[in-house]
């Protein structure tokens, strides 16, 4: 493990490192990427804690392996590499069994630049084609992103940051089985099966669920083109969609209004271990908010400002229902808000123990709020009563 760190601090290959299954609840996991200041190189760890808080810390590249090294299997009983050529997971059991999945090639390449603005190190490379990124239009066959997609690049790589942070929430065996719901032309199904297959060495059963089958036709022929054979588009309606198990993954990007609610209702029924979702197009409470002689109605006199507060009181009592449900919930930014206004990511990581007490605070919670604001949500009376 060492000479693994090693490695891809010295070469500059490393592009991310997450410790996680921390020994101290109080730190959730702690991530560390190379970068480069006046006096050399660093390896900079942030540790994310339960708190909401984050606490950075720089250590000189010469003495990074050691320190982090050191950290396993004492303080963290998870690490995972993500480098240039290829990714690492190190596994440490309660019986103290330490197991190593190194998938590391070594090569004489580098990372080119390393400084606060460096070019970003993405976990799909921007210069080397991937199969998937080629097919739907994203790269060239030599690799290089075309204009118009480059956005697109970057959402998919930042998605897969995410999907990678909670990695150790969703893989709990060595075949794991994931959902796309509402997947449109599944720009991140591809995505997230190269991830875990490709990158990760995982058996994977996905299954990618849509209204439009000539979208669905579209993405099937280009899985079977790839060889993705446990990759599968079905057109169908979410709803009634017969899932196969507990999955282990559910994702949805920018499934519109109660069609969000539809994906978080499905994740929570079916116990999915880790929902991510993208919501878009908040109609529902923007149709229900009406001025009611209540302290709130300065919030609905301008309609662009009623949508906003809208948008966020909806995606707010989403994560509060996922809470209730049990999980833990954090909202994040997808990607800058300047590529798209549908920026908002519901993060649930399926918690292992749940407080009654604390379930009837969050339904109590909800209920005042839905009254305050007179509105009734699509999740209220299944999911949060």
């Amino acid at each position: 493990m060492k000479d693994i760190l090693s490695y891809v601090i010295q070469s500059k290959t490393l592009t991310k490192l997450t410790l996680s299954k921390s020994s101290d609840p109080k730190i959730l996991r702690t991530t560390g990427r190379l970068i480069a200041l006046k006096d050399g190189i660093y390896l900079a760890l942030e540790s994310f804690l339960s708190d909401g808080k984050a606490v950075q810390k720089n250590i000189p590249a010469a003495q990074a392996a050691d320190i982090v090294a050191a950290l396993i299997p004492d303080q963290y009983r998870q690490l995972n590499i993500t480098a240039a050529g290829g990714s690492c997971e190190v596994k440490v059991s309660k019986k103290g069994k330490v197991t190593v999945l190194n998938h590391i090639k070594k090569s004489d390449s580098s990372c080119a630049c390393l400084t606060h603005n460096r070019e970003k190190q993405y976990i799909l490379p921007s210069n080397t084609p991937v199969d998937f990124l080629v097919a739907l239009g994203v790269q060239d066959e030599n690799g290089r992103i075309f204009d118009k997609k480059r956005s697109k690049f970057r959402q998919i790589n930042r998605f897969l940051e995410m999907v990678a942070d909670v990695e150790s929430s969703i893989v709990t065996g060595k075949e794991l089985y994931i959902l796309d719901l509402c997947c449109g032309k599944s720009y991140l199904s591809f995505a997230v099966y190269y991830y875990f297959t490709h990158i990760r060495g995982y058996a994977v059963t996905m299954d990618c669920v849509d209204l439009k089958e000539d979208v669905i036709s579209f993405c099937s022929d280009i899985a079977r083109k790839l060889n993705y054979t446990g990759l599968h588009f079905i057109a169908g309606d979410i709803r009634s969609f017969p899932i196969r198990r507990q999955p282990d993954l559910t994702v949805s990007l920018h499934a519109c209004d109660i069609a969000t609610d539809i994906v978080l209702a499905k994740g929570i029924d079916s116990g999915s271990r880790v929902i991510l979702s993208t919501p878009c197009c908040h109609h529902e409470m923007m149709h229900q908010l009406k001025p009611s002689g209540k302290d709130t109605d300065f919030l609905m006199e301008h309609s662009i400002l009623k949508q906003k507060f809208a948008d966020a009181a909806t995606d707010a009592l989403r994560c509060k229902v996922l809470e209730i449900n049990g999980y833990d919930v954090t909202a994040l930014e997808l990607i800058d808000p300047e590529e798209t206004p549908k920026n908002v990511l519901i993060r649930g990581v399926k918690r292992s123990h749940t407080d009654p007490v604390r379930i009837a605070q969050l339904k109590a919670e909800y209920a005042r709020i839905c009254d305050l604001l007179g509105v009734h949500p699509y999740l209220w009376d299944g999911y949060a009563k």
